[in-house]
C-alpha cells in the first residue's frame, strides 16, 4: 500500500509529480526525491517517491494541470491568421482545433474569449506542435503571469470532479 503525499500548504492531495527543473531538483533525484506540484495552490516542492504508488500513476510530463474546455479563439502572426476552439487550457498553454495551416515555432497572437461580458483575453504563444488532435501552443511567459488567465484556470479547476483516491494523482 503506497503512502498519502499532501501539499505542504495548502494540505491538499491530488499532487502532480514533475520532472527536475534546477540543479538542486536533479541533484535530489540520485537520493529518491523528486518535485511535486499542487494543482490547488501552484505551490512545488520535494518530497521522496519512495513508497508511493507509481505503478499506476506515471509521472506527469506537463508543468499545468489540462482543463477541458471549449471556448473560441483567433490568432495571428506574421501574414497568417485563423480560429479555432480550444480544447483544453493551462496555464502554460492550450490545444486547439483549426483550419490553418501553421508550423512548429511559429509565434502567434491569441485571443481568448472567456465569456460573453468581457473582452478576449490576449496572449503570445508558439507553436509546440501540430497533429491530429490539434495545435498545441505554450504560451509565452507574459502568458503565464497573466492574472485573469490564472483566475479562469483556477476556477475552472473548482468546477472540475475531484478525484479523491488517498494516492498521489499523476495524469499521464
Amino acid at each position: 500500500m503506497g503512502r498519502i503525499l499532501n501539499c505542504p500548504r495548502c494540505r491538499k492531495d491530488g499532487l502532480l509529480r514533475t520532472h527536475p527543473q534546477s540543479p538542486r531538483e536533479h541533484l535530489a533525484s540520485f537520493l529518491f526525491v523528486s518535485p511535486f506540484c499542487c494543482p490547488s495552490c501552484h505551490h512545488r516542492f520535494l518530497a521522496s517517491h519512495l513508497w508511493l504508488d507509481h505503478s499506476t500513476h506515471p509521472i506527469d510530463r506537463r508543468e499545468h494541470l489540462r482543463i477541458p474546455v471549449r471556448l473560441f479563439l483567433s490568432f495571428s502572426g506574421g501574414k497568417i491568421r485563423g480560429e479555432g476552439t480550444v480544447l483544453d487550457l493551462s496555464m502554460g498553454g492550450c490545444i486547439i482545433k483549426s483550419e490553418t495551416q501553421v508550423h512548429t515555432n511559429d509565434i502567434f497572437y491569441l485571443r481568448l474569449s472567456l465569456d460573453d461580458t468581457e473582452s478576449p483575453l490576449e496572449v503570445a504563444g508558439m507553436v509546440h506542435s501540430v497533429n491530429a488532435r490539434g495545435i498545441a501552443f505554450k504560451f509565452l511567459r507574459a502568458a503565464q503571469e497573466n492574472k485573469r488567465l490564472l483566475a479562469f484556470v483556477q476556477a475552472q479547476t473548482l468546477d472540475q470532479p475531484v478525484k479523491s483516491s488517498g494516492k498521489v494523482a499523476v495524469a499521464a
